[in-house]
């Protein structure tokens, strides 16, 4: 019994001595993640990266993770040729395979969302309008046009939405052009408009996006998402 007892404490102090030494690790290699991700997308601030599963030594020597969490600020994409910044992005990613040395990291698959406020959207328009949100996750676009030498500003009710996985289209649902010919067009010009999207990690695609009351919501996901490297 003596000699049980002495085996189970062993046992007890080595898990426990284990689990501590698998906390110090994973928490290393977050920081380390974190630093690499900086580098990669160019951040001014540092993004908060969480490895999950149990233990992790074990995940670390087959150089497969199941799945880490980030969260990042100040991501800056090019829509067509303006610089745009999102507010945040948050990203699920699984089975992210380490290679190269652990020095790469790519995610298998990867969900997650971002936000870009009214203020930054407003800058991948070629006009001088003002964007917000119109209720039912519709855009509100205004904007002002010159017919017959008098200036006319319209508001109109958008929706948003994406083109093959990387292009934001806006459209005006209506345009109330009170009968004067030319109206419609002129106020179209300056509130519909494409805008091709980059600088997402790579491999992310948009899948949806949706207006809310504090900004453009966008779902992007993607396969072989490059983390690190």
């Amino acid at each position: 019994m003596r000699a049980l007892r002495t085996l189970l404490i062993i046992v007890v102090v080595l898990g426990g001595l284990f689990t501590v030494a698998d906390r110090l690790a994973v928490a290393a290699a977050e920081s380390k993640a974190a630093d690499r991700i900086r580098a990669r997308q160019g951040l001014s601030g540092t993004p908060d990266v969480s490895i999950r599963g149990f233990p992790f030594l074990t995940q670390a020597l087959a150089k497969e993770l199941d799945r880490v969490d980030a969260a990042m600020t100040g991501v800056e994409v090019t829509a067509g040729d303006r610089r745009v910044r999102v507010g945040e992005l948050s990203a699920e990613l699984h089975g992210v395979r380490l290679e190269n040395g652990y020095s790469r990291a790519v995610a298998t698959s990867a969900t997650g969302t971002a936000r870009i406020s009214y203020e930054e959207l407003r800058k991948a328009s070629d006009h001088d309008v003002v964007l917000g949100y119109g209720g039912n996750g519709k855009l509100k676009v205004t904007g002002s046009v010159e017919v017959l030498g008098r200036k006319v500003t319209r508001s109109v009710l958008s929706t948003v939405s994406v083109v093959d996985g990387q292009t934001l289209r806006v459209r005006a649902d209506s345009v109330p052009g009170e009968g004067i010919p030319g109206v419609e067009e002129l106020v179209r010009e300056r509130t519909d408009f494409d805008r091709e999207v980059s600088g997402f990690p790579a491999g992310l695609k948009i899948r949806k996006v949706q207006a809310s009351p504090d900004g453009l919501e966008v779902t992007v996901a993607g396969r072989n998402v490059v983390l690190a490297g």
